[in-house]
């Protein structure tokens, strides 16, 4: 089981640079709704790579609702990225 409000708390909100598998990727993070909403864009630096997601957090879990893509790729992201 993933800790995604954990590995999201990793990020500030707006952009910021990180590392993920060697490459470098904006990334910008946005809340809405008073915090139950985020949204999460990141784009590879220089490359083609894109992660996005949005998350919704409720009273019982946090939902997990990846945008055109597994929602294993943006666990993945989350787990490995570094601040660059």
């Amino acid at each position: 089981m993933t800790d995604l409000a954990a590995l999201l708390d990793r990020l500030p909100d707006g952009w910021s640079r990180v590392t993920f598998d060697g490459r470098t990727y904006g990334v910008t993070r946005t809340r809405a709704v008073d915090g139950h909403a985020i949204s999460l864009y990141a784009e590879e630096l220089g490359g083609t790579d894109v992660v996005s997601a949005n998350v919704y957090r409720t009273a019982e879990e946090d939902l997990l609702r990846p945008c055109e893509m597994p929602g294993a790729k943006v666990i993945a992201f989350l787990r490995g990225l570094e601040p660059a």
